[in-house]
């Protein structure tokens, strides 16, 4: 007796998606993390958590960062100015003041110099936190929510700031200003927004 096979199609799980898109956090979240991280005193941590989400830098860029590249003297900047290793293009950005509060706190604690990467490594061949180091402690905030770390990761702290202004704003070349991309369909796929509506609202903005 002959047995028949039936070839049962199926439809890829990631049609449609952009596979490796890290969620961004929603606003109560990034406030969750923020308030567990300031009542366990954990400066190491709430100094990039807070800068990262400001900032919207790649993680290469944020963990080579310099105290001097954002503080002048004894005087956290309002602004800062630096130059993408991806793109070698600079992007500038807005610290805001819980961004500044927290990182002059982790400057004082750990008696950082001007010439001094802002955050080390605890791994002495290493002068600063490398990429593994900085998803490994974005794992540990995302675990402190109950959250799938397998969603999220470094780049979900370069989406939120961008994902939260687009939603408020609709202006698609603002974001893309922010993010320091050289296209603006770059932008597009990187918001995760449907291209055609997303192009036509960025040309009404700029009538």
């Amino acid at each position: 007796m002959e047995s028949t096979t039936v070839d049962t199609v199926r439809e890829p799980r990631n049609k449609g998606k952009l596979m490796g898109q890290k969620t961004p956090f929603k606003l109560k979240e990034i406030w969750a993390i923020r308030i567990r991280l300031q009542i366990a005193h954990r400066c190491r941590d709430l100094a990039p958590f807070n800068l990262a989400v400001d900032s919207k830098l790649r993680a290469c860029d944020l963990m080579t960062l310099r105290v001097r590249d954002i503080c002048h003297g004894q005087i956290m900047a309002s602004r800062a100015l630096i130059l993408q290793q991806k793109t070698n293009r600079p992007v500038q950005f807005e610290i805001t003041e819980p961004a500044r509060t927290a990182v002059a706190a982790w400057i004082a604690y750990s008696k950082r110099r001007p010439e001094d990467f802002l955050f080390p490594s605890r791994i002495h061949a290493s002068p600063h936190l490398s990429t593994r180091q900085y998803a490994r402690i974005v794992d540990s905030w995302v675990l402190q929510l109950g959250l799938d770390p397998a969603n999220y990761g470094t780049h979900t702290l370069r989406r939120t700031k961008a994902t939260l202004i687009y939603r408020r704003t609709k202006n698609l070349r603002a974001v893309q200003l922010l993010l320091g991309h050289t296209k603006l369909e770059s932008t597009v796929r990187y918001l995760g927004v449907e291209v055609d509506d997303a192009l036509e609202m960025a040309e009404q903005t700029e009538a």
